[in-house]
């Protein structure tokens, strides 16, 4: 049985012959349930915690209460504070869709394994930064590509060198466009016949250029990672990469991450990488 210390060629994909194309099913034993979260090995975490340099801390949590008018007809989050007479005490009862705000797109065993959260080396690709510099004009509201060329031209600015178990960010200026619109803007966004917003070109030299990094999850501030719709005359069938990356290899997908402190305070810094915890909501699997 391939274990995570055994290099896996993305050739060699799939590796359960009954599974779907391009899986690695059984790549950390017949009873996994974390996937490539096993690449967040302590000694991963150890070399993650030396990018603590000078104490700052950002959350990169979205407000629960956003998109306030979700796309794909999900319900809006929902508060209610509700009065306990006689005494004077309030209940504060929230009602929220885990597709909406900041999420990760994971496994439902996840959510109950014991080994905690997310913790490792956090890496920033900041493309929406990056194609303003450049004067590209991009529009995360709409159904454009995030491009290899593009990625890997960013990495090669900022002078960026990945390791096995980093998590990746992309920030593709959603959560910043989307701020930027009035109640009825977001409402009609939300009404659309097509959810087009942009995300990462679902193409297999995405999907090889993803697996050669070894990232233990990906994530970024679109609702999708990929651009969306995902399906379409756009996208290429054989390579969805909520199929391949989320289903195939047992990596986390996270959406709709506050990227814009992170993205300010990389920039004033010039230092893209830092230490990232993240707890996913403890939920039994009913």
């Amino acid at each position: 049985m391939t274990t995570h210390n055994s290099a896996v060629s993305f050739d060699d994909l799939p590796l359960d012959p009954n599974g779907p194309p391009g899986n690695a099913w059984g790549r950390f034993g017949p009873s996994d349930q974390l996937g490539t979260l096993n690449l967040l090995m302590p000694e991963v975490v150890v070399e993650a915690a030396k990018e603590i340099q000078t104490g700052v801390r950002i959350s990169l949590d979205w407000q629960l209460s956003m998109p306030s008018y979700p796309s794909f007809n999900r319900e809006p989050f929902k508060q209610e504070l509700v009065l306990r007479k006689p005494n004077c005490i309030y209940d504060d009862i929230l009602t929220f869709n885990s597709q909406g705000s900041s999420q990760w797109d994971g496994f439902r065993h996840y959510v109950v394994a014991e080994n905690g959260g997310i913790t490792g080396r956090g890496v920033l690709v900041d493309y929406a930064d990056w194609a303003a510099s450049k004067s590209i004009s991009i529009s995360a509201l709409q159904s454009e590509p995030i491009t290899l060329p593009h990625l890997k031209q960013i990495v090669e600015d900022h002078k960026l060198e990945f390791r096995k178990g980093d998590i990746l960010f992309i920030r593709s200026g959603f959560t910043a466009a989307y701020n930027q619109l009035d109640s009825q803007q977001r409402r009609d966004l939300a009404l659309r016949s097509s959810p087009d917003f942009n995300g990462v070109e679902a193409t297999e030299d995405m999907l090889r250029w993803l697996w050669e990094h070894q990232f233990a999850a990906i994530a970024g501030d679109a609702p999708s990672f990929e651009r969306a719709p995902i399906r379409g005359a756009h996208a290429k069938p054989n390579f969805n990469l909520h199929e391949w990356v989320l289903a195939g290899w047992g990596t986390p997908i996270g959406e709709m991450f506050d990227l814009e402190k992170l993205s300010q305070h990389c920039k004033t810094t010039g230092r893209y990488t830092f230490f990232l915890s993240s707890m996913p909501l403890k939920v039994g699997v009913l």
